[in-house]
């Protein structure tokens, strides 16, 4: 597959605790655990399991509510392929 322009997250699945398997636009799947990045800030509204359970998808990336998302290129690189 031709790696794309830009990166997007397609998918995304709840996997356990605060782990999501998520889909690339270049097809890589990667488990990504957002422990170590909910510890700051209003990032730590994702402590709260049903909030972090309640994400959706927007045209690029996980998105907590319009209020948290991160960039899908550090998903991507904090990923575990799966």
């Amino acid at each position: 597959m031709e790696k794309p322009v830009f990166l997007k997250v397609v998918s995304a699945e709840y996997v356990r605790d605060y782990t999501l398997r998520l889909v690339f636009n270049d097809g890589a799947e990667k488990l990504v655990d957002f422990t170590p990045m909910m510890q700051k800030g209003i990032c730590r509204k994702l402590q709260d399991l049903d909030y972090f359970r309640s994400f959706r998808l927007d045209p690029f990336t996980v998105d907590w509510n319009n209020e948290i998302g991160f960039a899908p290129e550090a998903l991507y690189e904090r990923g575990v392929a799966v």
